[in-house]
């Protein structure tokens, strides 16, 4: 789903208020959790978790799931650890209507992602 907003608050000011909308503040709790200094932000039509113009994390909503981009994931986590029994592309995480993130190894995953970010290591697809 494309969201026109130029502000955080815009954006989730602009979800329905379904499953999707719970879902992506679960996730964004996590990042926030894991990653305090970055800076939240609309980049590409979407949550994009920063500083400055340099991105590590991004957040969307899609019909079926809601995305967390977080660069190439077998970077981050090269034995697939932190994503077990997740639907994953190769820089993203998709969390279904069924899928409690906290329950998850998401967390870590956010952690080792901002740690490699922060020192210059490749995250990126």
């Amino acid at each position: 789903m494309l969201i026109d907003a130029n502000t955080p608050s815009e954006y989730l000011d602009q979800l329905e208020d379904d499953w999707r909308r719970s879902k992506l503040l679960e996730i964004r709790d996590v990042i926030r959790a894991q990653a305090p200094e970055l800076e939240e932000s609309i980049h590409y039509k979407m949550l994009g978790y920063g500083i400055g113009d340099d991105y590590v994390f991004h957040l969307n909503t899609q019909r079926a799931y809601v995305s967390l981009y977080v660069g190439n994931i077998s970077k981050i986590d090269p034995r697939g650890e932190f994503v077990k029994g997740l639907s994953i592309g190769k820089g993203c995480i998709r969390f279904s209507k069924s899928v409690d993130a906290y329950s998850t190894r998401i967390h870590e995953l956010v952690a080792r992602g901002f740690e490699m970010w922060r020192q210059g290591n490749d995250t990126e697809c």
